[in-house]
């Protein structure tokens, strides 16, 4: 490989670097927010088959605090169904996580009330400003010796 070839190779690693280290979730420093509204989509069923028959999904939506020092405040915990509507809310009243502290909703493979997009919108807040919690649901289904099992992660679609 000759000179020229070389420094072009050492110059794109380079570039290639940079651009990873400016794109978003590649940062050294953790996000830090003081509320966010996540917006987590679930499934209740996938469909089979060539008759596209449906299979019952469990879905458990998790919210991990990960911030080591300080607590956040769960404010609302809204369960949409495929169109939108809101179907009903697990979070009446304020739920405290101290640091490193989770919570979960568990909904069982015959609740098929949110059609087959349902989706959580969950809300947060923090006396300061914190690391991120991990908003997600696990979906798992198991029938006749066969299991499937996925997980659908939280989008951030308001920061406080």
């Amino acid at each position: 490989m000759s000179f020229s070839n070389r420094l072009l190779t050492i110059f794109a690693a380079y570039v290639f670097c940079l651009i990873l280290t400016a794109a978003p979730g590649w940062s050294a420093e953790p996000q830090r927010s003081r509320g966010q509204t996540v917006y987590v989509p679930a499934y209740s069923h996938v469909f089979t088959g060539p008759r596209a028959n449906p299979y019952n999904l469990a879905i458990s939506l998790t919210v991990r605090n990960t911030d080591p020092r300080d607590g956040m405040v769960v404010t609302a915990i809204d369960y949409h169904d495929h169109n939108g509507k809101l179907i009903r809310r697990y979070a009446p009243s304020p739920l405290s996580l101290a640091p490193l502290a989770s919570s979960y909703i568990h909904l069982e493979e015959k609740d098929t009330s949110g059609g087959f997009a349902p989706k959580f919108i969950v809300r947060w807040e923090a006396r300061q400003a914190i690391s991120a919690p991990v908003i997600e649901a696990v979906m798992i289904g198991a029938t006749s010796g066969q299991g499937i099992s996925f997980v659908s992660q939280g989008q951030v679609i308001q920061d406080r």
